[in-house]
């Protein structure tokens, strides 16, 4: 098993109906750990920059304006294989079609509004982690 990072993101449906502590303990029952975490309300200029891959794609302006109506928590996971283990814990994307247990399946409540947000490739993880912690910022079992 390899050590990973991934981020992942409680979006703000999730945190507006108070359910971060519960996402946190599925995560971290799930032997993701937490290394690093900060509450941010993303700008629009933010939201659209972290999801610029997306831009071409119809869902764009809404996903950025659904990302900036409220704080959202930002936070770095550590695990064996975790940027897999993340998506496999969030489940698919429409809730309706996640996994029983999975998180979205638990707390989404649509396609957009699915509570949580995670890296699909150890690459993006770099590149999303690098977004919004230095290294300084993640408190890494690994140092």
């Amino acid at each position: 098993m390899a050590i990973e990072q991934t981020l992942s993101i409680i979006k703000p449906d999730a945190v507006e109906n108070r359910c971060m502590g519960k996402i946190i303990a599925h995560l971290q029952n799930s032997q993701l750990d937490v290394v690093a975490a900060k509450m941010l309300h993303l700008s629009k200029k933010e939201a659209e920059e972290f999801y610029a891959i997306h831009k071409e794609r119809p869902f764009f302006s809404e996903l950025v304006s659904f990302m900036t109506q409220g704080p959202v928590l930002v936070m770095v996971l550590e695990g064996d294989n975790a940027v897999q283990k993340n998506r496999d814990v969030m489940g698919a994307t429409d809730p309706k079609k996640a996994e029983s247990g999975t998180i979205r399946a638990l707390y989404g409540k649509g396609i957009e509004a699915n509570a949580i947000h995670g890296s699909d490739s150890k690459e993006n993880a770099k590149t999303e982690i690098a977004y919004f912690f230095s290294d300084r910022d993640i408190f890494s079992k690994r140092k």
